[in-house]
């Protein structure tokens, strides 16, 4: 009796295949890359999320730094110029006399 030999569909479509595409190194370097570029914690989407965060952080930075400055030249101008700060900043007047508020109109 002859024994008929069965048709193996994976096989075929796997002999089928370059070689390059069969060799398990090759794969392994394949699911690898795969797994570091989309599945791991430090996938690109996240790398890209991280760095527009820090140039968002840097310009608030920036930012915060100029209001530092200004304040403290505020303050500088408050502690030279204590009786001017208080009374053009904040309408403050001694007990004998009358303070007017002049505001000046833009014309348009």
């Amino acid at each position: 009796m002859a024994l008929k030999k069965k048709k193996d569909p994976v096989g075929d479509l796997i002999n089928k295949l370059p070689p390059y595409l069969r060799n398990r190194y090759f794969l392994a370097l394949v699911a690898f890359t795969f797994f570091m570029v989309f599945i791991d914690r430090h996938d690109i989407s996240t790398q890209f999320r991280l760095h527009s965060t820090v140039e968002r952080l840097e310009g608030d930075l920036d930012r915060f730094d100029d209001l530092i400055d200004e304040a403290e030249a505020e303050k500088l101008d408050m502690e030279t110029n204590r009786e001017t700060f208080a009374r053009e900043g904040y309408f403050m007047q001694k007990d004998d006399e009358d303070v007017f508020i002049i505001v000046e109109k833009d014309d348009e």
